[in-house]
């Protein structure tokens, strides 16, 4: 709840200071009961459209690039209601009890947890949502041109990996020039100190992010570090090589990234 009343907040004063106007009112699109598709004489099954989102988020529903329209009623109401930060919740509190848990040898590796950024360190909801309702899918950089506030189930988790010694890195397709912004927004919220903050060279990279993040990964741990974890919001976030010793997966019904 204290997640959906601060981006309610936050959501109201940025439309209000940067001149941005919705096309609906926010509170009406939660308290809709039910999502009117077509020209509005149906209405489409809210019960498929939790079914969809599940098949998302156990990657059995690959190819897609943003949620089905007619399903937009119900993806306001999942990320702007409680369910989202719940469900967040439940991944991060997992994710500490297996980490309490670990038993790792003393080797010589610095023991680290790896975190993507946009959508599982921070969420980008008061940006672009007022700017482009969830229809419209985000650029790589776009979420650092202004600042945002912290997932607070997984800043919960980072304080909580830190009294265990586990170390954060930050690995995020964001660009190696906003490098500066994105620290300072981490530190602004919670996220005072890390091992490192990974982002691309820059944006001709070509390759997809569970290529960039793969290989990154991999570098780590040819150097002196062992990945214990690895928490984001996408699958390309957690598949690929060196993935770590275990991977949570938060919710996004939002957007793919490959």
């Amino acid at each position: 709840m204290l997640l959906s009343f601060f981006l309610a907040t936050v959501l109201a004063a940025t439309s209000a200071q940067a001149g941005y106007e919705y096309p609906h009112d926010i509170t009406n699109k939660i308290s809709l009961l039910r999502t009117k598709s077509g020209a509005g004489v149906s209405f489409v099954d809210e019960e498929w459209c939790l079914s969809w989102r599940f098949g998302i988020e156990t990657n059995n529903l690959v190819d897609w690039a943003m949620y089905p329209e007619e399903c937009e009623g119900y993806i306001w109401r999942y990320m702007l209601g409680c369910q989202y930060e719940k469900d967040s919740k439940v991944v991060t509190e997992e994710a500490y009890e297996y980490a309490k848990n670990l038993n790792l040898p003393y080797d010589g590796k610095i023991h680290v947890w790896v975190f993507d950024i946009d959508e599982t360190a921070l969420t980008n909801l008061n940006h672009f949502i007022p700017k482009h309702g969830f229809r419209a899918k985000p650029s790589n950089n776009e979420h650092a041109l202004e600042e945002s506030p912290a997932l607070p189930a997984t800043l919960e988790l980072y304080k909580k990996l830190g009294t265990l010694g586990i170390k954060v890195v930050f690995l995020s397709l964001r660009t190696e020039d906003l490098r500066t912004d994105t620290e300072n927004n981490l530190r602004n919220v919670g996220y005072e100190t890390w091992e490192k903050v990974i982002l691309r060279p820059d944006s001709n990279y070509a390759g997809t992010s569970l290529e960039f993040k793969s290989g990154q990964r991999k570098k780590l741990e040819e150097s002196k570090y062992r990945i214990v974890g690895n928490i984001g919001d996408q699958w390309s976030d957690l598949l690929g090589t060196n993935s770590g010793l275990r991977t949570f997966k938060l919710p996004n019904p939002i957007y793919h990234v490959n």
